[in-house]
């Protein structure tokens, strides 16, 4: 403060007394067991002359000192420049002697109610200091306090209903924190205020916003929310009630004794203002019992369309020989798993109820992997994947599985060493069959049988009979359309002719090889050892396999999803508040991890569940879910959401509504806002001026006036929401949201 040492002393002064003087320097601030908001204070000559000290609380801020007609000033990260929560321009108010003049009072949080000596009438347009990646909770805090509700209860007597008895709030604390703060926010004009004693008192009730991360600043709004109910509620004992099923009874019934047991043991302003109901429906999958619930909501959080589907193509390959593959494109849930894309693929493919279908992702034109696990997720599944599915006969675990190869034809089959690095070509082929019919006319009768779609049509002919070789060996068709969980092999029989000629009539070219299809071994005639539970073989291909078989169709098999041009149309596209709704409406199956506990099977089940919004609040708080967090990865959505600004009209979603009942309209009063990525992103807030009308910008300590047509961009995180009292139509004079017309009648 380019001040003598001589001539000050620090005291420590710990609830308003001076208990110790701070006199050595080398103690660090934990030694000398100062914290965050532990005021202390400065005493300094008044001048040369005097002997006499002035007092000043520092509040473990830096103080402005004037030490001469101007004044210097500080930077504070995440404001203009500004110190102690002065402007540079407050110098010129100081007296001009060169003597220390008395500092202005300064409150806990930095507010002070002086401004260039002239009175500011301005009211709620002050900023909020950065107090170091701060900006999360700076942009929930002006989106409270910009809340009519809020701001008329907080500026008048709300200790009395202070709930200093409650275990699960902080004895009042935090309420009378936030209090002082949007009294200070309220009465300050344009100086911004530094929220260290609101940080303090939210940093003991959610210890996790401790210290100076980066936060979600919806989550903080939660606990906020949730810890000022506490603080107010106005039951001191909660009463013990049981919860009840519904029995049958009717619905409007039953929410209504769901939401009088709620209020029972939560009464506040915040439940006031800002709770709602639903109503939770789950259906059992196999015995269809429905269960009912009414829970209390206190803000919606609606995932973004886009997040909500993927599209997947697989292409579908016969394993009985019956059809050419086939690629299908089917869209899923994005969080669901393969059993989801199995049966999506069953619907499509008209699969009969004999089959079933095996997934497989293809790589290097070989088999990379089986996706048996019906509840891997599909995250696992990238867009540059390549994807297939084999139709094989219900119960094919328990046959042998054939997994067939293809390969150019080899020039030198005498000198296999040639062989190693020639590529594979096609897709590989899957069917099936009996553990013990692994002799050579059996392999080559099942790949004859899987090889017909692919028949030109000059190659019929004596030698390729489409299923059996010769008129002997097995045929699948008993297999694939009669069996039913065991194996059946009527029709089967096994060649006992001279295995010599059926050398001679060989279509093709077969060998046994590994996984990798990178060696060739001869196929002994009577049985041939199988390693687990897949048989590969080799089929070279050479100009006369050509002739009689078109391998184009399992040649270039397309990707999982291929960007195009009616993809990129979509993404670009708006997407708008009520698809939002919709998609967190929509009925959808619970999760493998959700699993809910049938009370009429008595076991857990996946259930589908649907949920439905009967009671709206006055403040509707909507959260749009653009952060996505799984194990493997994190991402968040810029996508442009279309939100009304006037006249959000609710009444399409909400079921408790009686004939005589206003619609339920609402309007936007603020929004939080959130810039950049993951990691390194920033939060700010829009907020209305209800007296005014106008909207405002609050980015920490910088706040400007802004356009109400601004408002909508793709960085809105947090949408606040008032109910109007009354039911706004065109007729009437209300103004109506032109760009949101369209999405309220469809």
């Amino acid at each position: 403060m380019s001040v003598e040492k001589s001539e000050i002393i620090i005291w420590d002064y710990y609830q308003k007394s001076k208990s110790k003087k701070l006199t050595n320097l080398n103690e660090t601030l934990e030694e000398a067991q100062i914290n965050m908001d532990h005021e202390i204070l400065l005493e300094m000559k008044v001048d040369e002359s005097s002997s006499g000290f002035s007092s000043r609380s520092t509040n473990n801020e830096l103080a402005l000192i004037p030490l001469g007609p101007s004044t210097s000033s500080l930077s504070i990260a995440g404001g203009p420049t500004i110190s102690n929560g002065f402007s540079s321009g407050i110098g010129s108010s100081f007296s001009q002697d060169n003597s220390f003049s008395p500092l202005l009072k300064d409150s806990a949080d930095g507010y002070n109610s002086f401004s260039n000596g002239t009175k500011d009438d301005t009211h709620g347009l002050s900023g909020l200091h950065n107090l170091g990646n701060t900006c999360f909770m700076n942009s929930a805090i002006q989106s409270l306090v910009h809340t009519p509700p809020l701001v008329e209860y907080f500026l008048e007597d709300y200790t009395r209903e202070i709930n200093t008895e409650n275990p699960l709030g902080l004895q009042g604390e935090l309420a009378v924190a936030f209090g002082e703060l949007l009294t200070k926010l309220w009465s300050s004009g344009r100086t911004s205020v530094a929220p260290r004693a609101f940080k303090s008192k939210l940093s003991r009730f959610a210890p996790q916003f401790s210290g100076y991360n980066q936060h979600d600043s919806q989550e903080l709004l939660a606990f906020l929310l949730d810890g000022l109910h506490e603080d107010l509620n106005r039951v001191k004992k909660k009463p013990y009630i049981e919860a009840k099923d519904a029995d049958g009874r009717p619905d409007d019934e039953f929410a209504e004794e769901c939401w009088n047991n709620h209020k029972a043991r939560n009464d506040s302003i915040i439940v006031d203002k800002f709770q709602g109901q639903y109503k939770s429906t789950l259906v059992c999958p196999v015995c269809n019992k429905i269960s009912v619930t009414f829970d209390p909501f206190m803000y919606l959080s609606l995932p973004l369309p886009s997040t909500v589907t993927r599209m997947i193509t697989v292409t579908v390959f016969n394993g009985t020989g019956d059809a050419l593959p086939m690629p299908f494109t089917v869209t899923v849930q994005k969080n669901g798993n393969c059993r989801d894309l199995t049966k999506a693929l069953a619907d499509v493919c008209c699969l009969k109820s004999s089959e079933t279908l095996l997934l497989a992702e293809v790589y290097e034109r070989r088999i990379y992997r089986y996706l048996t696990n019906p509840i891997e997720g599909l995250h696992n599944i990238k867009d540059e994947d390549i994807l297939v599915a084999y139709r094989l006969p219900i119960g094919h675990e328990k046959l042998l599985r054939l997994e067939i190869l293809h390969r150019r034809a080899d020039r030198f089959a005498a000198e296999p060493q040639f062989n190693i690095n020639r590529k594979l070509i096609g897709c590989p082929l899957v069917t099936c069959i009996p553990n013990d019919s692994t002799g050579k006319s059996d392999i080559y009768a099942a790949v004859s049988a899987v090889l017909v779609p692919f028949e030109r049509a000059k190659a019929h002919g004596p030698d390729v009979s489409a299923v059996k070789l010769n008129g002997n060996g097995p045929s699948l068709d008993g297999i694939v359309l009669m069996d039913n969980g065991t194996t059946c092999e009527e029709g089967i029989s096994t060649s006992t002719g001279d295995d010599n000629a059926v050398d001679e009539h060989l279509p093709f070219q077969l060998s046994m090889t590994d996984e990798r299809g990178s060696v060739r071994n001869a196929i002994n005639t009577d049985s041939n050892r199988v390693l687990g539970i897949v048989l590969r073989v080799l089929m070279d291909w050479s100009d006369r396999e050509h002739e009689m078989y078109n391998i184009d169709y399992m040649d270039e098999l397309p990707e999982v999803f291929k960007p195009g041009f009616l993809s990129k149309k979509t993404r670009q596209e708006a997407v708008n508040l009520f698809s939002c709704l919709d998609a967190f409406l929509k009925e959808e199956p619970l999760g493998p991890d959700d699993m809910w506990y049938c009370p009429g099977c008595k076991e857990h089940r996946q259930a589908s569940k649907k949920l439905d919004l009967w009671r709206l609040p006055e403040i509707l708080v909507v959260h749009l879910k653009r952060f996505s967090y799984s194990r493997y990865m994190k991402n968040k959505l810029d996508t442009f959401v279309n939100f009304p600004i006037h006249d959000l009209n609710m009444s399409k979603y909400v079921k408790q509504m009686s004939r005589g009942d206003q619609q339920p309209m609402y309007e936007l009063y603020a929004v939080i806002n959130h810039y950049g990525g993951l990691g390194g992103g920033h939060y700010s807030a829009y907020a209305k001026l209800v007296e005014e009308d106008n909207w405002y910008h609050f980015d920490d300590s910088h706040v400007s006036s802004v356009n109400e047509d601004a408002i909508r961009t793709s960085a809105a995180y947090v949408l606040f929401y008032r109910r109007v009292g009354g039911s706004c139509t065109v007729a009437n004079g209300c103004p109506v949201d032109i760009e949101m017309v369209d999405s309220l009648e469809t």
